[in-house]
């Protein structure tokens, strides 16, 4: 059988504290869930961005599309009728 590798001992807490993951963890272990928290982060900020781009596009084509119809234009003027007389 393999021997098992012992973890070195948890750092010496504050006498009332009592140790936390953090304390517990292998700093490269930690810095390598930092990392990947990170990454996750930034790979959601880009998704949000490209959602958000996505939109911002659909609604200029409808923009777009809608003032290239007529029935709409017509119908957005006559709510917006001006008396030239008043």
């Amino acid at each position: 059988m393999a021997a098992k590798k012992k973890q070195p001992a948890a750092r010496p807490a504050a006498s009332d504290k009592p140790a936390t993951l953090k304390d517990m963890l292998n700093p490269e272990v930690l810095a390598k869930l930092q990392a990947q928290a990170n990454e996750l982060k930034a790979t959601e900020q880009e998704r949000r961005d490209e959602e958000q781009r996505l939109a911002s596009e659909a609604k200029k084509a409808e923009r777009k599309r809608l003032e290239n119809d007529f029935e709409y234009l017509l119908g957005q003027s006559e709510g917006k009728k001006i008396n030239k007389y008043d």
